[in-house]
This record gives structure tokens, C-alpha cells and sequence, in this order.
């Protein structure tokens, strides 16, 4: 009996260690809405992801007479949330 138990649970194991971890797909592989190339940022990342943003530079936002850039809207989103949180990290 404790064999057959054994052996259950070892196939149990071997099968849960055998499933592939999901990827996640950023989606600053997306194109911008706008041209973006000639804007100036204050920050060099990304406050959210810390991607380049000069590499990566997808969405802006004005914050407090600032333009703070951002790879991409999902970023924006949570920015807009606490910016001034972020706005510190983005310094």
C-alpha cells in the first residue's frame, strides 16, 4: 500500500513539475499612438518597469509642470494612480 501510495504521488509531482511557466509579454511592443522620437522627459526610466525610456518611449504625462515618459499605457495608468510616488522614484 504505501508503495502504490509513493508511486501516486510521485507521478503527481513529476506532472505539476513538468508544466511550462507562463511568459509574460510586455507591451511596450507596441507602437506608439504618436510620434515620440523629438520629446524630452525628465526621467531616463521608466518609474513603473524601470525600462529606458529613451530606448522604450511609447506614452507621456505632465506632472506638475513636468513631462514624465513611459513605455507604455498600462505604465501611464499606473503613474497617474500616485504620482508622487513615482515622480520621486523618477528622479
Amino acid at each position: 500500500m504505501k508503495t502504490v501510495l509513493f508511486a501516486v504521488l510521485l507521478c503527481v509531482s513529476s506532472f505539476s513539475c513538468a508544466q511550462e511557466t507562463p511568459t509574460a509579454i510586455h507591451v511596450s511592443k507596441m507602437k506608439p499612438a504618436k510620434d515620440l522620437k523629438n520629446i524630452k522627459v525628465v526621467n531616463a526610466e521608466d518609474p513603473i518597469c524601470h525600462m529606458k525610456t529613451a530606448d522604450f518611449l511609447k506614452d507621456t504625462a505632465d506632472y506638475k509642470g513636468k513631462k514624465y515618459g513611459f513605455c507604455s499605457e498600462h505604465c501611464k495608468a499606473e503613474f497617474k494612480k500616485n504620482p508622487e510616488k513615482y515622480a520621486k522614484i523618477a528622479k
